[in-house]
């Protein structure tokens, strides 16, 4: 099957030193790239050394050591490499939006790039599969292809498993109505339109990957967090510029920081247009 791609796009996934987006490291990288104009997609595999622990928890997931790791570069030695692969491609994978496009955000600005995600599409085939069929990774293989995932938590492993279910998604439920929480019928979400994909596994009421902000009823953006919340964000951070600083300075994920700044920057323009 080939994917209608008006952009390319980038399957990929992420083996990490935790679950904390802020806090935690990359140590495997596995990307497989689309290109809008057809051919042999190109891939990208490469082992990180986090310059920091690996917790147990995650070892367990997915069995990589800090001996596996201690002499593979750093994430800084790789970051161009890595960003110019992607380019200007949108992204997919499996729980990407919670975790591998947060977590890949982090780490670039660690090093001085800012990877800006608000005009890329972002497709979660997760949110694909719990909505329509909540089960797991190695369920979803198994329910959409009929294979059996061999080396689960390997990167590459997951990333060709992923654009399976992917495919076997888009296939599966062409024409197929979804039905929300709430009783409210879509009709047929899922088909081979990336844009479509985009807005189905994004949950548009909140700005952020992390929550800390979302839209109110008119569609203004507001804090989902602290003194502020249901606030607007750029009223408010204008006003209260210790607040604002706190934030900026604070363990807030990079999207959130570049967020505030360009609302309150706008704020700005908007009150100097008034004038």
């Amino acid at each position: 099957m080939e994917l209608n791609l008006d952009r390319d796009l980038c399957f990929f996934d992420i083996e990490a030193t935790g679950l904390n987006v802020v806090r935690d490291r990359i140590i495997q990288i596995a990307i497989i790239k689309y290109k809008k104009n057809g051919g042999e997609p190109e891939e990208l595999s490469m082992l990180i050394n986090p310059g920091i622990p690996i917790s147990q928890e995650a070892y367990e997931v997915h069995g990589i050591s800090a001996k596996d790791v201690s002499n593979k570069p750093t994430f800084q030695q790789v970051a161009e490499k890595i960003y110019d692969f992607i380019g200007n491609a949108d992204l997919a994978g499996y729980n990407s939006n919670r975790f591998d496009v947060p977590l890949l955000m982090e780490e670039f600005a660690r090093v001085g790039i800012e990877f800006d995600v608000s005009r890329r599409r972002t497709i979660d085939v997760q949110r694909i599969f719990y909505k329509m069929e909540p089960r797991t990774l190695k369920a979803a293989l198994k329910f959409y292809t009929g294979q059996e995932l061999e080396d689960a938590h390997d990167a590459m492993a997951d990333v060709r498993a992923t654009i399976d279910v992917f495919k076997g998604q888009i296939q599966r439920y062409n024409g197929i109505d979804y039905v929300d929480g709430d009783g409210h019928v879509h009709a047929a979400p899922i088909n081979n339109n990336m844009q479509n994909l985009h807005d189905f596994t994004n949950d548009n009421r909140f700005v952020d990957a992390t929550q800390k902000m979302r839209y109110d009823t008119k569609g203004k953006i507001v804090f989902n967090f602290g003194k502020y919340v249901g606030k607007e964000v750029a009223e408010v951070l204008y006003k209260d510029r210790q607040y604002y600083n706190w934030i900026l300075n604070k363990e807030f994920s990079s999207q959130v920081k570049q967020m505030v700044k360009k609302l309150v920057k706008d704020y700005e323009k908007q009150l100097r247009d008034q004038k």
